[in-house]
């Protein structure tokens, strides 16, 4: 790819993600790392590499300065999760396998009310293919690198009915905030 990084947009930009690459920024300066995500606004990219002593550095090369981005290397399954993990906090869950069950399945009943698409992967709930629910799955189990996505679909899981806190005294089947948030998605 040469030249014009900031100019190609989201859907050339995807076609980089997870795949090891070199970046060409200013004069003489290269980088190099996996390639994370890409800020859909700044065309800033993500690098991450991952340190022998078992660590992870990041950096963030600014879109406007890139000017050469080639691969160098596909991102096995191993490299894929773990690009993909390596910002989760560590999570325990208290629920029993019959609470999670119930309540990922009210989750996955209320996006699909809503219109998203949503598919079971084991314990988790795949959006569209770019974002990930995790048990207990409330809105901070949501994880994606679409920030937009993410803002989303946290707002509509926070505005599901049976979410604590949210409308304790209404009933779900004549919840009007339950009609509109389905027109808004």
């Amino acid at each position: 790819m040469q030249c014009g990084w900031s100019l190609l947009g989201p859907l050339h930009w995807i076609r980089y993600v997870n795949k090891q690459v070199k970046v060409m920024a200013g004069k003489d300066e290269e980088h190099r790392g996996w390639l994370l995500t890409v800020d859909p606004v700044s065309a800033s990219m993500v690098l991450v590499d991952f340190r022998e002593d078992g660590g992870t550095s990041v950096q963030v090369v600014m879109g406007h300065a890139v000017e050469d981005v080639q691969v160098l290397q596909e991102a096995d399954e191993e490299t894929s999760d773990r690009l993909r993990t390596s910002f989760l906090p560590p999570r325990t869950c208290s629920l029993n396998p019959e609470e999670l069950r119930r309540k990922g399945g009210g989750v996955r009943s209320w996006l699909e009310k809503n219109r998203v698409p949503v598919e079971e992967e084991g314990d988790e709930l795949r959006v569209a293919g770019v974002l990930t629910i995790r048990a207990p799955y409330g809105p901070e189990d949501c994880y994606s690198s679409n920030q937009i996505i993410l803002d989303r679909i946290q707002k509509l899981i926070q505005l599901k009915p049976d979410h604590p806190g949210l409308y304790p005294e209404t009933d779900p089947e004549s919840d009007p905030v339950k009609t509109r948030s389905a027109d808004r998605y």
